[in-house]
């Protein structure tokens, strides 16, 4: 007898199977994916963002009509940016700094999925917030003298961080704001030197890795002590993970110099001589020391040699975020000096003048530099007053903003955000909001008093 291969049992079940399959293949090839588009992960939702976060990702289920995402996407308040695709996700790129103090709503109705029946999306909603609005200062008046106080505009609070029996010298805010490193002395024992400590500010954000645990206010703790040194000038890397240190010693000046201290607690001599003034190069790694008749680029690691030497540049005032340009001064032979950017298309000069180059900041959003000089005045008259003025990179234009009435040297202090500078002036406080046109704004007076003054970051 003639057996039939299509009689068998296990094949009849197998055929059977594969019908089955068939089937819901078809169903599913006909039918589709009948849940609806919507937003899977918003990479801001919930969090603080600051300066350094430079766009947010919206990712979807699916593949969407990008046009109509475009369209329908709203951002309140408004915030100017644009938008890339890669695939199922959107970047929004923002074309300048995050303004601080403010919350935000993120909305998207009505876009469409790419190879759908054209149903609209899930309405979405996201919320973010941005970084308060505050600055650090040295108290000069009553109980606040020599204390380290944070002024938060966005809370309304106004707190003295450091206690009364240390002397605070210098301060700067780490990148995460929830602390700052300062030098002190005891006012008890102003001959014990100058120690390094950090100080929690109470403020906490959260991060890609998560959000760390709360701290209150005015918790002080010892970075580096004395032993044996005077801790001069430090300047903290932008990263917030190390700073450099000028120690003189006090009993061997064989063993004065440089030394790296990383904040977590390691430190070593970086075997260079104490010289004048120094910067920590944005991305960590090299320092910008002035040396002899200019300015030396040094690596940071053990034994490395030099990098570059500028010989033409006596100063160094401030580089931009990036890292890639640099302002600095130039001493020139007919007793003026100049402002030149160096870095990108090579050396520019900005401003010449027959006075004294003071300080000079990039403006993060749009292309003008900040800067607080002297002028030399008729020679009957050899008064140096100082003066805030803009310039302007594409043209050089100069556009005076503050004429100071008193010779004392004022400091500034320019917002993460870009949008005010502090102004220190004999002592006295005063914030000068910088709109689309800084020379129509005018400085508003804090009603306080103090020195160094610089933003939380």
């Amino acid at each position: 007898m003639r057996q039939h291969w299509f009689g068998q049992p296990l094949d009849r079940a197998a055929w059977l199977v594969l019908a089955v399959l068939g089937v819901v293949l078809a169903l599913l090839l006909g039918g589709g994916d009948h849940s609806r588009p919507r937003v899977q992960q918003f990479s801001w939702q919930e969090r603080v963002v600051g300066a350094q976060d430079k766009a947010f990702l919206l990712t979807f289920n699916r593949p969407m009509d990008t046009r109509t995402v475009e369209q329908h996407l709203r951002i309140t308040p408004g915030l100017p940016g644009k938008v890339s695709w890669a695939g199922r996700r959107l970047a929004y790129t923002l074309l300048e700094p995050i303004p601080y103090g403010r919350e935000y709503q993120v909305e998207l109705t009505e876009a469409k999925d790419k190879y759908g029946r054209g149903e609209r999306i899930e309405p979405f909603q996201g919320r973010f917030a941005t970084r308060d609005q505050g600055f650090i200062y040295v108290g000069t008046q009553g109980e606040e003298t020599g204390r380290l106080v944070l002024h938060n505009f966005t809370q309304g609070t106004h707190q003295v961080l450091t206690p009364a029996d240390l002397t605070v010298l210098d301060a700067q805010p780490l990148p995460q704001a929830d602390r700052v490193v300062f030098s002190a002395q005891r006012r008890d024992d102003p001959l014990a030197g100058t120690e390094l400590y950090t100080v929690t500010t109470g403020l906490q954000y959260a991060t890609p890795n998560g959000t760390p645990p709360q701290q209150t206010a005015g918790r002080v703790e010892t970075l580096l002590a004395s032993e044996g040194f005077q801790n001069l000038k430090f300047d903290l890397a932008p990263s917030g993970d190390k700073l450099v240190v000028a120690r003189a010693s006090l009993h061997n000046s064989a063993q004065s110099g440089l030394w790296q201290v990383e904040l977590g607690g390691r430190r070593r001599a970086l075997h260079l001589a104490l010289g004048g003034d120094f910067r920590v190069t944005p991305d960590g790694q090299n320092l910008v020391m002035a040396k002899g008749e200019g300015l030396a680029l040094l690596p940071l690691q053990p034994e490395a040699k030099p990098l570059d030497f500028l010989p033409k540049f006596g100063q160094l005032l401030d580089f931009d975020r990036l890292g890639t340009r640099a302002l600095m001064v130039k001493f020139n032979s007919d007793f003026t000096r100049s402002l030149f950017l160096v870095g990108g298309a090579g050396e520019q000069e900005l401003l010449r003048l027959r006075g004294s180059l003071l300080s000079a900041s990039f403006d993060p959003r749009r292309p003008w530099v900040y800067v607080i000089a002297t002028e030399a005045g008729e020679a009957n008259n050899y008064q140096e007053l100082p003066y805030l003025a803009a310039i302007a990179l594409p043209t050089k234009q100069v556009l005076p903003l503050v004429q100071f009435d008193d010779p004392a040297v004022p400091q500034m202090a320019l917002a993460p955000d870009g949008r005010n500078l502090l102004l220190e002036v004999n002592g006295h406080l005063w914030r000068l909001p910088l709109g689309a046109n800084p020379i129509a704004q005018l400085p508003e007076d804090l009603g306080l008093w103090g020195r160094q003054p610089r933003w939380l970051p």
